[in-house]
């Protein structure tokens, strides 16, 4: 068997989000300054491109949703062929993608919650921030509905995931009919009964993880008041602050100290300095209880030993992500990551040849989408290394994987496909009583159906 070379190099990416097509745009680019030719196959278990573009960020937020314009121009130049709804490890097995491409490379993200480890977070009505998330971005395979039967809700978190949940549990459904919410949920918004979201850090402003952009939001809500409370500033000083982003967020913070209250139907309030220990309940939610904490110094906290109770009749843990193995991969299921050094992915101590990951399925889900551009070079830059060195196997199979998915009864879907769907989303918002972006089509069969109907696909 003859080992790849970069004149013909054929590559499998696993994960069609920003992590996948960054990479496969990136490795395009590093095979053809060598004068080679590259052919990527993009597999996502979803029918519809863009991962966490389209079912992680906040329908509100169209400038962050503006990426899906340079990762459309990467997809629309045909060099990368989208093929959506196949679940790798179920659908098709790594080895069988081994088998068909001189490299696989792992870039499915982590859409799961992160574990919040206290007495009564299984009771009902705590729910994961990831599964609400899920569902306000009209993920096909989460729930319809979404009980907002609660006046009183909590958010543990202080990340920009804790500010668009909070956000959207805050805001008016009215507000949010120029997006591209999918009808269910908008429904649903709309019968909301909250009226108080509590937002709870376990350190002070000085510590927040938010960005500037999604702290000013959360003012500019309409008729929505913002509370916090002046025992939480004792070290929010802007002008010790080690960097403008921080310096911008404490003093937005600060104004709302003297704010005055509108008398809004509803109210958003920011809680610093407290460490949850436990969500109260005996059949369901009925209050947290946390432990007051206090600065040391070197960015960290300390509990007080002040208990403090509140009632709420619902809880969101928002303390980050975790990724779901790739069955036929390794999988560290405690760090929630594919064990690789610099992207090469090991097993123990043994590299497993041709086998790559990038994006938070690399290195955990934390920086910003624009991190996973440098994570992917560093990745295709080991990938393009070990091409050069002759140490991966060529293919041995020639069959078009799409041959083999059509004979297997998988209903896949393309870039043209996409294109269909994404039109017929379109013309469903141009055609609404309140002109909106796109109205999303959520149920899986009929993504699929529309997506399919291009006769485009066997």
């Amino acid at each position: 068997m003859t080992s790849s070379s970069l004149t013909s190099l054929r590559v499998a990416i696993v994960g069609a989000g920003p992590a996948g097509i960054y990479a496969g745009n990136i490795l395009t680019r590093a095979v053809t300054d060598a004068g080679g030719t590259v052919a990527i196959d993009l597999f996502d278990s979803l029918p519809a491109p863009y991962g966490l573009i389209r079912y992680g960020v906040a329908p509100d937020h169209p400038r962050i949703k503006g990426i899906v314009d340079s990762l459309h121009e990467m997809l629309d130049t045909g060099v990368t062929r989208f093929i959506g709804n196949v679940e790798v490890g179920r659908d098709l097995a790594v080895d069988e993608l081994h088998d068909r491409y001189d490299a696989v490379i792992l870039a499915t993200g982590a859409l799961r919650d992160a574990p919040l480890d206290i007495p009564g977070i299984d009771l009902p009505g705590s729910y994961g921030a990831a599964d609400f998330v899920a569902w306000y971005d009209g993920h096909p395979d989460v729930p319809r509905d979404w009980p907002l039967d609660q006046r009183e809700v909590a958010v543990i978190g202080n990340g920009n995931v804790s500010l668009d949940v909070a956000r959207v549990l805050a805001k008016h459904a009215v507000d949010l009919r120029s997006t591209e919410i999918a009808d269910n949920v908008l429904d649903g918004l709309e019968a909301s009964a909250v009226t108080d979201v509590h937002v709870f850090g376990r350190r002070g402003p000085a510590d927040i993880k938010f960005t500037p952009i999604e702290l000013r939001e959360l003012g500019e809500v309409p008729n929505v008041d913002i509370v916090v409370h002046d025992e939480d500033f004792a070290d929010a000083d802007p002008a010790q602050a080690p960097n403008n982003q921080l310096k911008v967020m404490l003093r937005v913070l600060n104004s709302w100290r003297t704010r005055e209250r509108t008398g809004a139907s509803r109210r958003l309030h920011l809680h610093f300095y407290h460490s949850p220990l436990a969500v109260l309940g005996d059949d369901r939610v009925e209050g947290l209880r946390f432990e007051r904490t206090e600065p040391i110094g070197d960015g960290t906290v300390r509990g007080t030993g002040e208990i403090r109770e509140i009632a709420v009749q619902q809880v969101y843990r928002a303390v980050g992500y975790f990724s779901s193995p790739v069955l036929g991969a390794p999988f560290d299921a405690v760090r929630g990551v594919v064990p690789n050094v610099e992207g090469r992915v090991v097993d123990g101590d043994a590299p497993v040849t041709g086998l790559y990951a990038t994006g938070w399925i690399k290195r955990g889900p934390v920086g910003l989408i624009g991190h996973t551009k440098s994570d992917a070079m560093e990745t295709v830059a080991h990938l393009v290394s070990d091409v050069e060195a002759g140490s991966l196997r060529a293919p041995s199979v020639t069959d078009d994987v799409l041959e083999v998915l059509a004979a297997r009864g998988v209903e896949f879907t393309t870039w043209e496909g996409w294109r269909v769907l994404d039109a017929h989303e379109r013309a469903l918002g141009a055609a609404h009583e309140h002109t909106r972006e796109r109205v999303k089509v959520v149920p899986r069969e009929e993504q699929v159906a529309i997506a399919r109907s291009a006769a485009l696909v066997p």
